[in-house]
């Protein structure tokens, strides 16, 4: 049984108060993705830094005010979180056509969405009618968003705090078929790999010498960019899991999925049917965008998304 609120929300919720919403939606993710291959990846992380803590409610959207320190400049955010304009202008836009009606979490979950589409990635139905939060919480992003250096022990504590599970977690982490990460979040694999002095083990070796020539050992590097998934950084499909199979996943977090017997079982189950991967991300991303949502008089329709309503 799904809880109370989740009853609250309807498909067809902006169907009769903003029915250009899905057509905005698109063309401004298309648009987004045409000028910058790399947003769709963006978008799903942005996505996802915002339903990790505490909830689904674009709280990751707000900046800093006196009342409170936002999550923008959270450690794993700041520098690295991206697409925040993207949902601006999709907002704008609504507002033009809808004002105070359609809210930016929602515009959130519809825009990435419409970029996995995009990417080559599965359709799933997204449920509309979250409110948007009133606060953020830089404390609260540095403490629930894992790290690419945790364990699986512990990203998967982070999930089933959410009412996630392990296969949420391996699933999720497909999500690294698409985008880059920054030197500064893997480089101690290829370098000092948990005080060793010497790389990961577990790393192909090709692999290694191509990502140490990406990231030499320096400060310099640590904003260079590598693709997450090596074979196809562009195209929404299971080649992540390939890779992870093949050693050649990029970050710590990636590679750690074979730590756990049943995580490598599902590692090796995508890794040969990309179907099944399509269809249980679909149902994960359907799982992830009702974590802790709010609705009925909760939260509020923000005119902006930057900021709460005065």
């Amino acid at each position: 049984m799904y809880p109370l609120v989740y009853s609250q929300l309807d498909y067809r919720f902006y169907d009769l108060s903003c029915p250009r919403l899905p057509m905005i939606v698109r063309v401004n993710v298309w648009a987004a993705v045409r000028n910058d291959t790399r947003m769709a990846a963006s978008l799903l992380r942005l996505h996802f830094h915002d339903c990790i803590v505490d909830g689904c409610d674009a709280s990751v959207l707000l900046d800093d005010t006196e009342d409170f320190k936002g999550e923008k400049n959270a450690f794993p955010n700041k520098n690295s979180l991206r697409g925040y304009e993207v949902i601006d202008n999709i907002k704008a836009d609504v507002e033009r056509f809808c004002p105070s009606t359609v809210s930016c979490v929602d515009i959130l979950a519809l825009a990435v969405r419409e970029a996995v589409l995009l990417s080559g990635g599965p359709f799933w139905p997204v449920l509309l009618g979250r409110r948007d939060g009133t606060t953020a919480s830089q404390k609260s992003a540095n403490e629930q968003i894992p790290s690419p250096s945790e364990s699986l022990k512990d990203i998967t504590a982070k999930f089933t705090s959410k009412g996630l599970n392990l296969k949420d977690v391996v699933v999720l982490s497909g999500g690294h078929t698409i985008g880059f990460a920054q030197c500064s979040t893997f480089k101690r694999r290829l370098f000092d790999f948990k005080g060793s002095g010497n790389p990961d083990p577990s790393l192909d070796s090709s692999m290694l010498s191509n990502l140490q020539s990406i990231c030499p050992n320096g400060d310099a590097s640590n904003t260079n960019l590598a693709p997450l998934d090596s074979t196809t950084s562009l195209m929404f499909d299971n080649s992540y899991y390939t890779n992870v199979v093949n050693k050649t996943g990029l970050l710590e977090s990636d590679q750690a999925l074979l730590d756990d017997p049943r995580a490598a079982a599902l590692v090796n189950s995508y890794s040969t049917n990309p179907y099944l991967f399509s269809n249980d991300f679909a149902a994960s991303m359907v799982k992830l965008g009702n974590v802790g949502i709010l609705t009925g008089q909760n939260g509020e329709i923000r005119k902006k998304c930057g900021s709460v309503n005065l």
